[in-house]
């Protein structure tokens, strides 16, 4: 019986794809996986038990990802899951941007008990006024699997779209609209643009990537959409761009202090994925992750171990070894085998960065010396009898 903890609240369509012989429990110590949303993982023990966290979503700061890494437990998230929430979010956030409705909605509030609003209304409605979006020149940083779809229903609103992506996967691309224009320098977006929005992940060379130097470069009055990662944005610059003129507004989904006191900012909170569709997608694609691979050890989005798929294990035994990625690994694991009389009848070996991982399928189930033996090897992180 193999055990789930659900440190959020999990839609029920993805964990009712759980095996019969699979169980929830509240008992996280006692669990071999973990399906989280937002809640943060970084003070917990990462205990003996725990083969795999599952995140539904794509974002993982929540999760020591290196901590989980040399402990042996793969992580995975649900990248594409939320796309076409975060899209619609995206779009909507260029079109507040534009036109100021979130100001129109509050001067009608604010006069909701004036017998005479409608007259009133046509006198004060010019101060709303905006501007459309058709015709107008979009940026868009980052072409996965949001930025993709951001990109592509732009197009769609006839505007002029620019994409930028050093590193586009063929899947990527064989999404994108051929109307997009692929741009290989992103200082052309941030000097060209009218509306430039970011989708890429947080890492060193991306924090703070949106700064005083790349906002100096921007058109007087563009528009600066983030709803990829809160640090993408140096908050101070961007107050200053704002305060200039040089910003006309910048729309975030990620609410901090600063932010929330910046004229001419449009907050919103972190409504990205909130949406019932995407938690269903994202709840699927997480317990269907974890299950192949807690079932036949293969990887699928992970992101601290490599992509391995060997399918449906079809052999007497199958055993995972993850391990670092230095020289001579797998001629000690065979040896192993070898020295124990143990056949492998497959096999494949996958790196990433620090971390590696080994599948092999074997002529019959190794013995409890063997995977002490491999277990010894130094730099094996764990070992796993699959099958």
């Amino acid at each position: 019986m193999k055990k789930i903890h659900c440190l959020n609240p999990i839609a029920a369509c993805g964990t009712d794809l759980f095996p019969a012989d699979y169980e929830l429990t509240d008992n996280f110590a006692e669990a071999d996986g973990v399906l989280v949303r937002s809640a943060s993982m970084h003070e917990m023990e990462l205990l003996e038990g725990l083969l795999a966290v599952g995140r539904a979503g794509a974002g993982v700061n929540n999760i020591p990802l290196d901590a989980c890494a040399e402990a042996g437990v793969v992580v995975f998230n649900t990248p594409g899951a939320n796309a076409n929430g975060v899209k619609e979010l995206v779009i909507a956030g260029m079109l507040l941007a534009s036109r100021d409705i979130v100001g129109g909605i509050g001067w009608c509030k604010a006069n909701a008990e004036d017998e005479g609003i409608a007259k009133a209304a046509e006198k004060s409605k010019k101060a709303f006024a905006g501007c459309e979006v058709k015709g107008k020149k979009l940026g868009v940083i980052g072409l996965g699997a949001i930025g993709a779809e951001v990109a592509n229903a732009a197009t769609h609103l006839g505007m002029e779209v620019y994409g930028y992506d050093p590193f586009i996967s063929v899947n990527a691309a064989w999404r994108l609209s051929r109307n997009v224009k692929h741009i290989t320098n992103a200082d052309t977006i941030f000097q060209e643009c009218d509306y430039i929005t970011v989708h890429v992940p947080l890492m060193d060379s991306t924090k703070h990537m949106i700064n005083k130097e790349k906002l100096d470069m921007m058109k007087d009055g563009v528009v600066v959409l983030n709803f990829a990662r809160d640090t993408l944005v140096n908050d101070d610059d961007m107050a200053a761009a704002l305060a200039s003129g040089k910003v006309a507004r910048y729309v975030s989904d990620f609410p901090n202090p600063k932010v929330a006191h910046m004229d001419k900012a449009i907050l919103i909170p972190h409504l990205g994925a909130s949406t019932k569709e995407s938690e269903d997608n994202c709840a699927v694609m997480a317990v269907q992750e974890m299950t192949d691979y807690l079932e036949n050890g293969n990887i699928r989005n992970s992101v601290n171990y490599p992509a391995c798929d060997m399918g449906v294990c079809q052999a007497e035994s199958r055993i995972a070894v993850l391990h670092l990625n230095i020289p001579n690994m797998i001629g000690q694991i065979t040896g192993i085998l070898a020295e124990q009389g143990v056949n492998i009848s497959d096999m494949t070996n996958k790196s990433r960065d620090k971390y590696a991982y080994t599948l092999l399928d074997l002529e019959h189930r190794p013995e409890a010396m063997t995977i002490q033996k491999l277990n010894g090897i130094k730099g094996v992180l764990r070992v796993r009898v699959v099958k």
